[in-house]
């Protein structure tokens, strides 16, 4: 069991992030004496320089220094410069899971542009995204241009809009570390879960596969999905619907709901053809007329999550375009006579929330183009969500100055349809709702009870914003039904049962399993699209139309993980550990008790499976299993990559890989070389150009390979 308690104040450590050790990654002989020492930049202000901006992306680069004026230099990081190092953990458990940075060898460049600036610049803003991710950023950045994080150097924004700039530009603050330990313990515990379970999982299938503390769940929910598909047993039912007329009326459908007063549930034919039999061409009687007015409520703006779904099933966007073109449309577009602008708010938050100033000017828009009747009295006012962090306002336009139709110039096709999306679900959110007038009528046919129903939609009010095609298939449509008064009688026009089969729960789309995360509290609005990716490019999932599946290796990686880490690869804990990074955030925990508390957990089941499956303990173990797999593999078909790979991960469990070749010698290069040439040879017996595993033999066999061109 995972359990967290809240602490004291005496408990309360200090968050790791104050005391880590910056490292720069370095090349050549001698980068390992060199990445022990720290390398410190010493930012020299210049008083008479300008005001340093950083952000994360070069588009909204641009065009916050067009907002700012010529006092201010904007400039990009293109998002993390410095990140846990690539080939080892870069955690000291035994040291409260301080994490060890290192600068980005790819982005040495941007560094040394951005440190060169700092030292130009009388001051240094930090404006990367306002989530948590983009506080961390900030913080990596006051290290590498050496200011001071609790200095007033944060600035953030939710539109990139003149307005929203330059109030943030006045109100800076400290960076907040609460949500950068949250941050930094979320790639931690993902770094640990990674490196410690990849490798448990490639002696057991292949080498590549990976093990995710999220995307290891996600395929877990499709997986069961299926097997609950497979194991399901359809069960017939019918349903019996009959057709009416009222003399010099139209034909009206009744459908069949009570026999002898109790629900009719028809399990077969012989039952339904009984009850048609007391209906087809008899006469009913009107027993009651039911009229009703019912209003139906808008829905709130878009979050990420609603606008992913949404953009699945109306636009068909897999999740990853429509935050690529999100992102596109919250940096900003180039607009004649207005230069570069932000369209939207920030497009990763879990906020109904609209702010003041927007509701003051759509309200009068809305009475403005539609008319005074579409005006709700006050403000439409959504509640959030439970789970949700409220940090930011829903997705909205950032100005009502652009109406899609102002836009079709400037847009490319699939941008224009995702803002036209967001346009028109923000305006109906502050719209009247819709009013209809319903009207349900019981008929007797004998035992027979029938109802029929029908709609009346008296004033559209925000479906005014949805295509004609969405309210279709919303169901909106008019369902006729004439004038009926009780007592009066109706002819039976035709009678008809039919045959229907209890279905198995869908399979998971896009839509639905980022729908279902969210409503498990699985992962966050940042994380979906990156989770659903991952999934695809392991090849856990394939898509059958827009449907998940999931493939024999996703299957076996899920019954593994479910089999020896049920403990922390399953929905309650993931989503109990996303309640604990959002504590961090907020200071009611801290990192070190929440990662202390995870780790006692994983490190029992690691430990356990690692029993069970041992990894390699010599060369010489390595060599012996290859030897005996390679020769089975000659009459049994097996997974060569399996075997090659149960090797390689014995030999780099006990040796460093850069010094392996110095290493290998005597016995241990003997087995590596026999090992190798004995998959091959494997191999060729496969291929039928030998008979036999004998190792005397290889070099000829490797150079008839050779020849023939199979190596």
């Amino acid at each position: 069991m995972f359990v967290f308690s809240l602490l004291s104040e005496e408990e309360i450590d200090l968050p790791i992030t104050r005391t880590i050790t910056i490292e720069k990654k370095k090349r050549g002989r001698k980068a390992k004496a060199a990445a022990a020492e720290p390398v410190l930049f010493k930012r020299k202000p210049n008083p008479k320089g300008k005001t340093l901006v950083v952000v994360e992306s070069p588009a909204k680069a641009k065009t916050i220094e067009r907002i700012l004026g010529p006092s201010y230099k904007v400039m990009a990081s293109k998002g993390h410069l410095r990140d846990l190092p690539q080939k080892k953990l870069g955690v000291d458990i035994e040291n409260g899971f301080m994490p060890e940075y290192v600068d980005s060898s790819e982005r040495e460049s941007i560094i040394k542009d951005l440190q060169k600036e700092a030292n130009r610049s009388k001051a240094v803003l930090l404006a990367t995204d306002p989530d948590r991710e983009g506080e961390a950023i900030s913080w990596h950045l006051s290290k590498l241009l050496d200011v001071n994080p609790e200095d007033n150097v944060r600035i953030a924004f939710h539109e990139i809009t003149p307005p929203a700039i330059k109030e943030a530009i006045s109100h800076p603050g400290p960076i907040d570390m609460n949500r950068v330990d949250a941050q930094q313990a979320r790639r931690v515990l993902d770094r640990l879960v990674g490196y410690k379970l990849s490798p448990w999982l490639w002696k057991l299938i292949y080498r590549g596969l990976s093990a995710g503390r999220v995307q290891s769940v996600a395929t877990r929910l499709i997986c069961e999905r299926e097997e609950e598909i497979k194991a399901f047993k359809p069960e017939e039912y019918w349903t019996v619907e009959a057709l009416y007329k009222k003399e010099d009326s139209e034909t009206f459908t009744a459908k069949l709901v009570q026999i002898d007063g109790k629900e009719a549930a028809l399990h077969n034919k012989e039952e339904t053809d009984a009850a048609v039999a007391d209906i087809d061409g008899k006469t009913a009687e009107v027993t009651s007329v039911t009229r009703s007015r019912k209003q139906r409520k808008t829905k709130p703006p878009y979050t990420t999550s609603t606008m992913q779904q949404d953009a699945v099933n109306r636009l068909n966007f897999p999740s990853r375009k429509t935050m690529m073109l999100a992102q596109a449309l919250y940096e900003g577009i180039e607009i004649p006579g207005h230069g570069h602008v932000g369209l939207i708010t920030y497009m990763r938050t879990d906020s109904v929330r609209i702010s003041d100033e927007m509701i003051a000017q759509v309200r009068p828009y809305i009475e403005t183009v539609y008319g005074e009747e579409y005006l709700p009295p006050k403000p439409n006012v959504f509640a959030k969500s439970k789970k949700a962090q409220d940090a930011h306002e829903a997705i909205r336009p950032t100005s009502l100055q652009f109406p899609p139709d102002a836009l079709t110039s400037v847009l490319s096709r699939d941008q224009m349809r995702l803002y036209t999306l967001i346009w028109n679900r923000f305006i109906a959110s502050q719209m009247a709702p819709q009013i209809q007038q319903t009207t349900t009528a019981l008929l007797q046919s004998g035992r027979c009870t029938l109802r029929a129903s029908g709609s009346h939609v008296l004033f559209d009010g925000f479906t005014v914003m949805q295509p004609s095609k969405e309210k279709k298939k919303e169901g909106e449509g008019e369902n006729f039904l004439p004038p009926l008064k009780k007592g009066e009688t109706v002819n039976n026009v035709k009678t008809k049962g039919e045959q229907h089969f209890t279905a198995p729960p869908p399979r998971y789309t896009e839509a639905s399993l980022i729908k279902t995360l969210e409503e498990k509290g699985i992962g966050r609005p940042s994380t979906y699209a990156p989770i659903l990716d991952t999934i695809q490019k392991r090849k856990y999932v394939v898509k059958e139309g827009k449907q998940f599946v999931p493939t024999e290796i996703g299957f076996k990686v899920t019954d593994l993980l479910k089999k020896y880490f049920d403990g922390i690869i399953n929905v309650d804990f993931t989503a109990n550990l996303e309640t604990w990074l959002d504590k961090i955030a907020e200071g009611r925990a801290t990192y070190k008790k929440v990662m202390t508390d995870f780790y006692k957990v994983f490190d029992k089941e690691l430990e356990a499976a690692n029993q069970k499956f041992p990894l390699f303990n010599s060369t010489h173990e390595a060599f012996a299993v290859i030897l005996e797999e390679a020769e089975e593999a000659k009459e049994e078909a097996g997974n060569l990559d399996i075997l090659m790979n149960n090797f390689w991960i014995g030999v780099k469990e006990n040796h460093d890989p850069e010094a392996l070749h110095e290493e290998l010698t005597g016995i241990y290069k003997t087995a590596l070389d026999l090992a190798v040439e004995a998959i091959q040879t494997a191999a060729m017996a496969r291929k039928g150009i030998i008979s036999s595993i004998d190792l005397r033999a290889v070099d000829q066999c490797l150079s008839e390979a050779e020849r023939r061109g199979e190596l």
